[in-house]
């Protein structure tokens, strides 16, 4: 099994930047997905999770609702984590992850920088 993430980089405060995570050697429809992120000297900390099935809900971190768009395309199995009106504070290397319904994985992460 096995994540991998892409996207990121630098971004400019206010801009906007999308993340993918491709899932291959599971079952995607199966599993719940999600985006973490860890700044530096901090812990990691849940962004984003969108569930599995034709409802996929969706739950964000009180710091990024209205900002971040977590979605799924089950025919690609990829996870995407849209984010707009980005702030400094959202500088991180942000993680997805996959919870099957025996595993759970994580994927490499990616870089994410918010600064002029």
């Amino acid at each position: 099994v096995q994540l991998q993430a892409s996207g990121g980089g630098l971004v400019q405060p206010g801009g906007s930047s999308r993340l993918s995570c491709a899932l291959s050697g599971s079952i995607f429809s199966l599993n719940i997905m999600g985006w973490y992120r860890q700044a530096s000297g901090k812990q990691r900390e849940l962004v984003a999770i969108i569930g599995r099935g034709s409802v996929a809900t969706t739950n964000y971190a009180e710091s990024v609702k209205g900002r971040f768009t977590i979605s799924r395309d089950n025919a690609k199995n990829t996870v995407y984590l849209q984010m707009n009106s980005l702030k400094p504070e959202d500088t991180a290397v942000y993680y997805c992850k996959s919870v099957g319904p025996k595993n759970t994985y994580w994927g490499q992460g990616t870089q994410v920088t918010v600064s002029s």
